[in-house]
């Protein structure tokens, strides 16, 4: 492994850390940080923009090749299946979730779930369609 390979790797674990706990201080409301939470937020930020110019000291310019449509359309069917998958989680993990409220979110919750495991044979069949 390379230096700056190791360099990406600990500002990117760093960064997302700060970050994650500065949006933590932010959004939790019994914490009474939001102002904190906001700086700590912007500094992990910074810290994971700090990979952009390493990263691209690092790594040679490629040549851009044609938009992979196969790509694309499962990149948008796995963020509507994690949305969807998330949307039933926050049905049922209300404080006190109705009869209905619960078994409407694990049915859509496992429907989001099939549509990200479908995700991948999708991406097998349009990659076989494409040669």
């Amino acid at each position: 492994m390379k230096k700056d390979t190791l360099l990406e790797i600990i500002l990117g674990t760093i960064g997302g850390l700060v970050f994650a706990i500065g949006m933590c201080m932010t959004l939790i409301p019994e914490w009474h940080l939001f102002n904190l939470g906001v700086v700590i937020t912007v500094i992990g930020f910074i810290l994971l923009l700090c990979i952009i110019p390493v990263y691209r000291s690092t790594h040679p310019k490629k040549q851009h090749t044609p938009i992979n449509w196969g790509i694309v359309f499962t990149w948008i069917i796995g963020v509507v299946g994690a949305l969807i998958m998330g949307f039933g989680m926050s049905k049922v993990m209300v404080d006190a979730p109705s009869q209905s409220e619960l078994l409407l979110g694990i049915v859509v919750g496992i429907i989001g779930l099939l549509i990200c495991v479908l995700n991948y044979p999708i991406y097998s069949y349009l990659k076989g369609n494409q040669k």
